[in-house]
């Protein structure tokens, strides 16, 4: 085999389908969020950024990096170890605390990423509970499917967000079997939030255990930020929410929170905890002072809202055409993948806004789309330049306005 040639034609694949991904060289300066310096070549310039998932810049914030400063002063820079040889440290002890507060569980268990925690959490049960049936959401995250089939059990497909399809198909199954419905809250490509209630109400009916990633709702949703359960008044009826630090909390890693005894099950089962060098005390100490920080600060969250329904108002005002959205995220539709990438290239070469082209297999065909994020710190000014450098854009390209 011509294993050079293989690999040659397949990313000519990409290419020519105009789905190949190219990384923009970005650096983050400390306390400038949203703004950015773009390298490329020998060049420098100034970018304003419009896709971060860091939705409340607390990557920025200075309680946050004072806290992981003076842990790495404290401690040294890694963890050591795993979990269970060396690498437990005092600041993961405190941050899964917190976590199991925040989500009003009995415990909380650190992953190094929300992936991670998916996948992890939900092979280990899938693989586990005996004749263990998976329902997931037909638009749930790659990480969720991905643990889905390394669970090797059984797996349905329910209709997205649609409890009657989701009741039809746990009618169907063996009664005496575990089931374990899976779903997110909000869904970060389309901007639409799950019907949480009626979904733990079709669980309840069948016994079945329900799984729920929050990692695009924790810290922005609900009076401590817990997420659209928290808002909802259903955090109770959820049995394991999954959630990242990645995001909203603006540091890395993912947990779990659920009864003591799920999350010890896990921690004692899960290869993806136990196998796996444990977060760096830094990490876990600006992790836990942003998760304090955000369940304190619903000015945060009301500032962010606020954007984002400006935002829309926004580009709705130009004509040009949002996607339906009840959340912070703001997609508009482009698709095709060849023009998605275009329009993108235009805003950082002639306008330096940056948005990242968000095409198949991320999104299904034909709903190619740049994905918009307002935060907190995106002033009207930004706004301006934005929608006014997208107007630009839609007539260089002759896109399709809103109707």
């Amino acid at each position: 085999m011509d294993y050079d040639r293989f690999f040659h034609d397949k990313l000519g694949a990409l290419k020519s389908e105009g789905r190949y991904r190219i990384f923009a060289d970005l650096e983050r300066k400390c306390g400038n969020f949203p703004t950015a310096v773009r390298h490329e070549d020998d060049t420098e310039s100034d970018v304003t950024v419009w896709c971060s998932n860091d939705y409340l810049g607390m990557g920025q914030n200075k309680q946050v990096r004072d806290a992981m400063v003076a842990a790495i002063d404290s401690c040294g820079a890694g963890a050591g170890g795993t979990r269970n040889i060396s690498g437990t440290n005092h600041y993961h002890v405190l941050l899964e605390q917190e976590l199991a507060s925040l989500h009003g569980k009995e415990a909380a268990l650190l992953f190094t990423s929300g992936y991670v925690a998916n996948m992890t959490a939900l092979s280990t049960l899938g693989a586990q509970l005996p004749n263990c049936i998976l329902y997931s959401d037909a638009l749930n995250h790659n990480s969720m499917i991905e643990g889905i089939r390394h669970s090797r059990a059984e797996k349905r497909i329910f209709k997205h967000n649609d409890p009657e399809d989701l009741d039809r198909l746990l009618a169907a199954d063996d009664p005496r079997a575990a089931k374990l419905v899976i779903f997110e809250s909000v869904y970060s490509m389309d901007g639409d939030v799950a019907p949480i209630a009626e979904i733990c109400d079709v669980a309840d009916k069948h016994n079945a255990i329900t799984f729920l990633d929050e990692v695009h709702a924790v810290g922005m949703y609900g009076p401590n930020g817990a997420g659209i359960a928290e808002r909802d008044g259903v955090m109770d009826r959820v049995t394991i929410i999954q959630g990242t630090l990645g995001k909203a909390f603006g540091v890395i890693g993912g947990y779990i929170a659920a009864s003591a005894d799920v999350v010890d099950f896990i921690r004692s089962y899960g290869d993806g905890f136990i196998f796996t060098t444990a977060l760096p005390p830094a990490v876990a100490a600006g992790a836990l002072t942003s998760v304090r920080h955000v369940r304190e600060t619903d000015a945060l969250r009301e500032r962010h809202q606020e954007r984002s329904e400006t935002l829309k108002r926004r580009l709705k005002e130009a004509g040009l055409p949002v996607m339906p959205s009840v959340c912070h995220i703001v997609p508009v539709l482009v698709g095709d993948p060849t023009l998605c990438k275009q329009a993108s290239d235009l805003l950082l070469e002639q306008h330096r806004i940056y948005v990242q082209p968000i095409n198949y297999p991320t999104v299904p065909r034909g709903t190619e789309r740049l994905r918009l994020t307002p935060c907190p710190l995106h002033n009207d000014a930004m706004m301006d330049e934005l929608v006014d450098a997208l107007v630009d854009v839609w007539r260089t390209l002759s896109l399709k306005r809103a109707a």
